[in-house]
Order: structure tokens, then sequence, then C-alpha cells
């Protein structure tokens, strides 16, 4: 190969190399460190839209691997069966409600939201702690996850608290590590 080419081989395999590399991700939903692509792709989906109960009787039943649109309402309407895990802002409007779970199969299951909304899930009248969560802001697809342990075949209130919109997207699934 003649001298005067060579530059101009080692240009061109250059830009080819920097064409084949991946872009940087600018996804702010990739940035998660769980596998996140089944509820991704349901957050892609539409959603079921019901209305979040006031009190554990109003509350409607969420199934898994579906997307849901939860109404809520003012939080001083809500009656709770435990009190939130944590405490409802004081700078404006705060949004809740409740919704009915219960799965088959006993292990870990992730909440996924599209919005900063704190949610607790009680079980025989008693708090299950939370394992594990991740949140990513900038993202709503979703924003956030929280993962429990949860028991199989046993009636779970799930608590939504502390929303600054009326409204809610929420998805059930089994975690894919428990």
């Amino acid at each position: 190969m003649p001298r005067r080419v060579l530059p101009l081989v080692f240009l061109l395999l250059g830009f080819s190399v920097a064409l084949a590399a991946p872009a940087p991700d600018d996804d702010t939903c990739a940035a998660f460190t769980w596998d996140v692509r089944h509820e991704h792709t349901l957050f892609g989906q539409k959603a079921r839209t019901l209305a979040a109960g006031n009190a554990a009787p109003t509350a409607p039943t969420l199934s898994t691997d579906q997307l849901f649109q939860l109404q809520l309402q003012a939080q001083p309407a809500v009656t709770f069966v435990r009190p939130p895990g944590r405490k409802a802002p004081t700078d404006g409007t705060t949004y809740a409600g409740l919704a009915r779970l219960s799965v088959k199969t006993a292990g870990v299951y992730r909440i996924a939201l599209d919005e900063g909304v704190w949610v607790d899930a009680i079980a025989n009248d008693s708090l299950i702690e939370t394992k594990d969560f991740q949140g990513r802001h900038g993202c709503n697809a979703p924003h956030k996850i929280v993962e429990f342990v949860l028991p199989a075949g046993t009636p779970i209130t799930l608590q939504f608290s502390g929303g600054r919109t009326p409204a809610v997207k929420v998805t059930v699934t089994r975690s894919p590590t428990g």
C-alpha cells in the first residue's frame, strides 16, 4: 500500500469505529441499575383508568403486568388503613388513594410509578417493609420503583400518598431477581 494512502485508511477506519460505537445514552430512564425493561414496556402501553379508593372498601383491585392510571383524591379525604410511612408535604395540595392487590405466588414484586408518590403496602393490618427502591429524575416511564416481598393469596392494600398531581400511573410486576 502506498505511503500516502495509509493515513487515509486510518482516517476512514477511525470514522467507521466512531460511527459503530454506541452513542451515550441520554435517556434518563436507562439510568436505573435494575433491569426495568418490562416496566418500561408496560409504561408504553395504554393505561386502564381507575378511581383510587378513599377507604379500603372502595379501593379498586390491581393486577400484575398491566398499566393503570389511578385517579387520586385530595389527601385529607382519604382514610388510610395505616398512617402513611411518609408525611405529606405541607406546601400545597397533595393527592392520595388506595388500591387492592393479591398475588398468587409469594416473592419480590415491584410497584412502579410515573410520579414521586409515596407507596405503602399493608397485609394483615401490618406495614410490609420496603425491600429496595430506585427512582430517576426526569424519567416517568417509570419514575420510581419500590420492591416489596409480598405474601401469596393474602389481600394487600396499596396506599398512595403525597402525590403532587391528581393521577398516577402504576404497574405491579414480579421482580426478575426474586
